[in-house]
Parts: C-alpha cells; sequence; structure tokens
C-alpha cells in the first residue's frame, strides 16, 4: 500500500526548489506567514519587488533571499 501524500514525510525545500519568479503564496511559505502578510511584507519601500503593471506582485527568488539575509543581518546588529 503506497502512502498518502500527507502521510510521507517531505524533507525541507532548499533555495534551488522554489522558481526563480516568487509569488505571494511563495514569500508565504518561505516566511511562514499567512498570504495578507505576505502581501504587506512585499509593499515594503526596501522589498525587491519586480516592476509590474497592476496588482501583479512577483520577487526574483535570488533577490528575495539576498533581501532576507540583509534583513536578517540588520536585525540581528539592531538587538
Amino acid at each position: 500500500m503506497q502512502p498518502t501524500d500527507q502521510q510521507q514525510t517531505s524533507k525541507p525545500k532548499t533555495i534551488e526548489d522554489y522558481p526563480m519568479i516568487l509569488t505571494a503564496d511563495d514569500v508565504a511559505e518561505i516566511l511562514r506567514v499567512s498570504k495578507p502578510t505576505a502581501y504587506e511584507i512585499m509593499r515594503h519601500t526596501d522589498f525587491p519587488l519586480l516592476p509590474f503593471k497592476g496588482r501583479i506582485r512577483r520577487v526574483q527568488r535570488d533577490e528575495f533571499f539576498r533581501w532576507l539575509n540583509r534583513s536578517r543581518r540588520h536585525n540581528e546588529e539592531s538587538a
């Protein structure tokens, strides 16, 4: 009998497991926050949002992780 998807234990994703262009769903998953919170974070002026017209919110994967590391270092220095 094959285990169902819920029964399988999945290993944590690596950076390379994510697509080159991240959506709010991806950002929410990575940060372990809700999708509305991810959209709020993506509105920060220092967030590396890609320039799309309208309500589309996307970020390049590598830029997002660089931003995340800069934010983490800044928070550690402020503490």
